[in-house]
């Protein structure tokens, strides 16, 4: 169950009647009460062999049909391979049905008619069935009698209808989901993103469940018609899509009956079903005649023997024939591509050794390799500066005018006796101190002297 609180229904097989299912209906954690019948048409009638016929009515009352589906299906005569041939010794097979490609819901009060269109995608290999529901469905009541005359709206082309798709989950997977896809108004179809409206999970007990919440976004007024069409459609995919079989078309007919049983009554075995199609209106017949073969004789058993064995010798002559072709074939292409590579190859020692004699060998050695510049990437070794020349030095110092010693100008920098010798130079500028940030200034009024150069 996908939400105890989401409107679901189970499928449950009776345990009195094969034939009959019962749909049981849940919401919101309430305990399970039955609410539909499912009944499949009795295979031992005659008139139900070669169809399926399936009918959903009331659970109390089953005789009060709300939908029905009836298909006949198209029989084709199967291709035989020459064992199965021999197998079956001259006897014609059993015809084998075509699936048919969709299917149609009666619904009844009011009457009308969905059909459930198939189709298989190419890309994914996902199948899907489609059909549509028309957004009116009951006419307008009206005290005019013109009005009452009026066409059913159902009938109508011009009725918007809401068009529906069913979905498996995977190529490999019995899950479905059904999604209202858009509308249609007079054939126009217009798409819409795609809005889950019911889910089917297959099981032990086949779950349907509405996905309530988006409800409210499909626009139909006959509620009841959409749940029956979801509920017998999923159900006749499940049985004829989903999970084919032979027995679901009843091609056997009538079940042979073993000698000493007693007959069973076909009148009061199951009540009477009120209902058109398979179910209904069904003429009374006498009991079924069955035509035994009449046996075949023994010549034309050995006539036919004979020829299907002529047409296997030949069948086999002809395919050992092409057989060999198709190695002559494949051996000869081979061949032509050895061939061909060996060409080549010749081709290409040729021209080599054409241009070997013309040129030589001369200028295949490219000599050493160039010393190139690094790279902006690499590193470059990082080279110290050359020390700068001396300055020139005076041989001694300039005699003062006033005799005064030169260290007056140097403060006292002056050659001392027992220290060591202090080289003088007086036009050149000396260093700073270092305990002084501002300009020395003379003693004459405190201008700033002009440095006098030896050589200028």
């Amino acid at each position: 169950m996908l939400d105890e609180n989401l409107p679901t229904f189970f499928f449950r097989h009776s345990s009195n009647n094969p034939l009959l299912s019962i749909l049981y209906f849940t919401q919101n954690g309430s305990e399970q009460a039955a609410e539909y019948s499912l009944q499949r048409i009795n295979p031992d009638l005659p008139q139900s062999k070669n169809k399926y016929a399936v009918a959903m009515g009331d659970a109390v009352v089953q005789d009060v049909i709300f939908g029905e589906v009836l298909i006949e299906p198209e029989f084709q005569q199967p291709a035989l391979s020459a064992a199965e041939a021999r197998q079956q010794n001259g006897a014609p097979p059993a015809p084998v049905p075509l699936i048919p490609d969709g299917f149609t819901i009666q619904l009844y009060n009011p009457d009308q008619q969905i059909v459930v269109k198939g189709e298989k995608s190419t890309w994914t290999g996902k199948e899907s069935w489609e059909f549509e529901m028309p957004q009116q469905s009951f006419r307008m009541p009206s005290v005019s009698k013109v009005d009452r005359e009026q066409a059913n709206p159902v009938a109508s082309s011009l009725t918007p209808k809401i068009m529906f798709k069913w979905k498996r989950d995977s190529k490999f997977s019995k899950d479905m989901t059904c999604y209202m896809t858009g509308t249609s108004v007079g054939g126009k179809k217009s798409k819409d993103p795609d809005i889950t409206i019911a889910l089917y999970k297959h099981g032990r007990e086949p779950t349907v469940t509405i996905y309530e919440p988006n409800l409210r976004r499909v626009d139909i007024e006959d509620r009841k018609g959409l749940e029956v069409v979801l509920l017998l459609g999923a159900e006749v995919i499940r049985e004829i899509y989903l999970f084919p079989s032979r027995d679901s078309f009843n091609i056997a007919g009538a079940p042979s009956k073993r000698k000493n049983s007693r007959p069973t009554p076909t009148s009061s075995a199951s009540p009477t079903l009120v209902m058109s199609g398979a179910f209904g209106n069904i003429p009374p017949s006498s009991s079924p005649i069955t035509q035994q073969p009449t046996p075949p004789q023994d010549t034309r058993i050995d006539a036919e023997t004979k020829r299907l064995q002529a047409i296997v010798e030949q069948e086999e002559r002809e395919r050992e024939k092409q057989e060999r072709a198709e190695q002559r074939r494949i051996k000869q292409m081979l061949e032509e591509e050895e061939k061909e590579r060996r060409r080549r190859e010749a081709e290409v020692a040729k021209e080599t050794e054409r241009l070997r004699k013309q040129f030589g060998m001369q200028g295949q050695d490219f000599g050493p390799k160039p010393n190139l510049p690094p790279r902006p990437g690499s590193q470059v070794p990082h080279l110290q500066p050359p020390n700068p020349p001396p300055r020139p030095l005076s041989a001694e110092p300039r005699p003062h005018a006033h005799g005064s010693g030169i260290g007056s100008w140097f403060h006292g920098l002056g050659s001392t006796p027992g220290g060591p010798a202090v080289f003088q130079n007086y036009g050149y500028a000396q260093p700073p101190q270092p305990h002084s940030g501002r300009r020395r200034k003379s003693d004459d009024g405190g201008k700033v002297l002009k440095k006098k150069s030896t050589m200028f």
